[in-house]
């Protein structure tokens, strides 16, 4: 079973491509999704009730009090960090585990911090989603919520879109239309298929 890594600074248009890769037939795992769904489980109570207890509201982690109590504060983002993401870690392999058991030849990791965090050595291949920067900083800042002062925060965290791009085994450029990222998509994940002997919707029948 091949599997790929997706990543992608923000505003690339990673959320986009994995929407696409689902609609292949390939399972994807979203870490980000998986964190949420953590925040919102008694799981998720449990493991931070004595790291945060202020952010505990309603037997659900308040994702906005938790970022309060890390804002600022590089030591305790890093042990939250360490706590969720070794959480999250079981989630991957269980998912890894039963795409193996059902047969699937490919599957993909959703990762915003795949280089960050050098979770590569989970992955066969990685593929990085990327845009000029100008583009990404007109995406990001429409977003509800985004100021340059928050993006530049983080953008801080992630690692340049160049080394991304250098590191990556492959590269899809975002800068068309969605048609265009559409066709793009499809195109490497069939190519990729069909060195697992499985072949995706055909890239020349995308609309």
């Amino acid at each position: 079973m091949m599997v790929v890594g997706l990543t992608g600074s923000i505003a690339m248009g990673k959320s986009e491509v994995a929407n696409i890769i689902s609609q292949l037939g390939i399972p994807v795992f979203d870490a980000d999704k998986e964190v949420h769904k953590l925040y919102d489980s008694p799981e998720g109570v449990k493991l931070l009730l004595d790291f945060a207890p202020e952010a505990i509201i309603e037997n659900h982690v308040d994702r906005q009090r938790l970022s309060a109590v890390v804002l600022n504060d590089p030591v305790r983002l890093a042990q939250l960090e360490t706590i969720v993401h070794a959480e999250i870690a079981k989630h991957r392999d269980k998912f890894l585990v039963e795409a193996k058991r059902a047969g699937h030849r490919i599957v993909v990791l959703d990762i915003p911090l795949l280089f960050e965090k050098n979770l590569t050595a989970a992955t066969d291949i990685t593929v990085v989603v990327s845009a000029p920067e100008n583009l990404q900083h007109q995406r990001a800042l429409a977003r509800p919520g985004m100021t340059m002062q928050r993006l530049e925060t983080i953008l801080e965290r992630q690692m340049p879109d160049a080394e991304k791009r250098r590191r990556a085994d492959h590269v899809i450029e975002n800068h068309g239309t969605l048609q265009d990222l559409e066709l793009k998509t499809r195109s490497l994940f069939y190519r990729l298929a069909q060195t697992q002997e499985m072949r995706p919707n055909d890239p020349r029948n995308c609309t």
